[in-house]
């Protein structure tokens, strides 16, 4: 691959397009799509084995997951919410026990367990951690919001399986990756589970 091939500039123009996809749909085909999205997911093998799963919270134009943490938490999973720690660049997964009193707007604007509601568990202790991003390939390459926060933290979750949650529109043929970027074994959209061959 050329030396002139610039990897950040290319992440900064799919990033754009992808949003852009995404921001443009309606919040009635965010949520029908969101819907199809927990079925398929509460449905994989995988998600009905693990005890301690950990979810993102819903930012903007996102897959809707509070249903999802609801179900999760009512079928008696452990379920655990990131608290974003900006200067260590890090994430620190919470134990979650009421979606409506443990959070409040914290980091980038997204909901995050107040101070009195942070329940830290080890990273290692979660058996299936559902991913966020804004453009997957079917290969399992991942592209985040640029911080790299999730790159970092599924390192320590090692033991988890990595689902990526997304609509279809997020998919595209391929997405420039170095060392740091770690793929996702399972992609589940609206309209299909993507297994990624590792």
């Amino acid at each position: 691959m050329s030396q002139e091939y610039d990897i950040p500039a290319v992440k900064k123009m799919i990033r754009r397009q992808v949003l852009a996809r995404r921001e443009a749909l309606s919040e009635e085909a965010i949520n029908k799509k969101s819907r199809a999205i927990q079925r398929r997911l509460l449905s994989l093998p995988e998600f009905s084995e693990s005890g301690r799963v950990m979810f993102f919270l819903t930012f903007g134009s996102e897959v809707q997951t509070d249903p999802m943490i609801r179900r999760a938490m009512a079928a008696g999973k452990e379920v655990a919410i990131p608290k974003t720690l900006p200067k260590e660049k890090r994430l620190v997964p919470s134990l979650l026990r009421d979606l409506e009193k443990d959070l409040a707007i914290g980091y980038y604007g997204v909901r995050e367990p107040i101070p009195g509601a942070l329940r830290p568990v080890d990273p290692a202790s979660l058996d299936l951690v559902v991913v966020p991003g804004v453009a997957f390939t079917e290969k399992g390459d991942r592209l985040g919001y640029g911080a790299g926060f999730y790159d970092r933290f599924l390192r320590l979750a090692s033991r988890a399986r990595r689902v990526a949650i997304g609509f279809e529109l997020q998919l595209v043929d391929s997405l420039p990756t170095d060392e740091y970027d770690l793929p996702v074994e399972i992609i589940v959209t609206e309209a299909r589970v993507i297994r990624v061959p590792i």
